[in-house]
């Protein structure tokens, strides 16, 4: 494995450090014939990964993030013709219960609490908040510590079970399409059209680097995008570039843009 070779396609510092963890493990997996399996990862990471996978044909790759659509997710990656239908789940589902009647928690108060155990962020998957509680997908190795030492929210006591991943309460996605023109394919132009807001609340919003495109923070709202893109805002769900079609006579740009929520 020619490490400049593999490694030459990525841009910065964190992209070749996570490309170069990534091809370390995939050595490790050929030459002990046995699969490794990386922290969980947002969709940005995943994609720098595989950009570095793909170029290994004596490895594969897995995706575990506990259900279809989970944002953060590990990558099992092993040794070609290893029998796949063998690699157990890395992840565990915990379910938490607590009487929240009278105190407003979030997904941030969940994650906050879990983080004051003394674990790391790459640890812990999706969490999924629920009226009396939360479902949470960590690392299979970290459960039993969250077991016996994750007891309270905020200043609400909580009782702490493992769960299957079947028991997920994953909500159907809902999807709004949106056909539109813009006068250009900037980032502010699109994100404000799939977003449902003025360009100069778009314009603030990615400014304050609250605007992931492809799942990495931006700041210049003239970026450019594509038909393929993914846009997010925070709490306000993703929009995704599914079409980029012909200019109309007044010189506009028609999309069709997909919002998820």
């Amino acid at each position: 494995m020619d490490k400049e070779q593999l490694l030459g396609h990525l841009r910065g510092e964190e992209e070749r450090s996570l490309g170069s963890h990534i091809l370390d493990l995939a050595r490790l997996a050929w030459d002990t014939n046995r699969p490794q399996v990386t922290d969980f990862y947002d969709p940005y990471e995943r994609k720098v990964a595989q950009s570095v996978l793909g170029r290994i044909p004596e490895v594969g790759v897995l995706t575990q993030g506990g259900y279809k659509r989970a944002e953060r997710a590990r990558l099992v990656i092993y040794p070609q013709f290893y029998l796949v239908e063998t690699i157990p789940s890395h992840l565990k589902v915990l379910e938490v219960k607590g009487n929240f009647s009278f105190e407003q928690v979030s997904h941030r108060d969940y994650l906050g609490s879990l983080l004051a155990t003394g674990l790391k962020r790459n640890k812990v998957g999706d969490i999924l908040v629920l009226p009396q509680g939360c479902q949470v997908i960590v690392a299979a190795e970290i459960a039993d510590y969250l077991l016996t030492h994750w007891n309270q929210v905020h200043r609400v006591p909580i009782t702490v079970q493992e769960i299957d991943e079947e028991q997920l309460a994953v909500e159907p996605e809902r999807i709004k399409e949106i056909k539109a023109t813009v006068a250009s394919l900037r980032l502010d132009a699109v994100a404000a059209e799939g977003f449902g807001m003025s360009r100069t609340k778009m314009v603030r919003e990615i400014k304050a680097e609250r605007v992931k495109l492809n799942w990495q923070p931006v700041s210049n709202p003239a970026l450019a995008v594509k038909e393929g893109d993914v846009l997010s805002l925070r709490g306000r769900g993703r929009v995704v570039v599914a079409q980029v079609m012909g200019t109309t006579r007044k010189g506009r740009t028609s999309v069709v843009l997909q919002r998820y929520s």
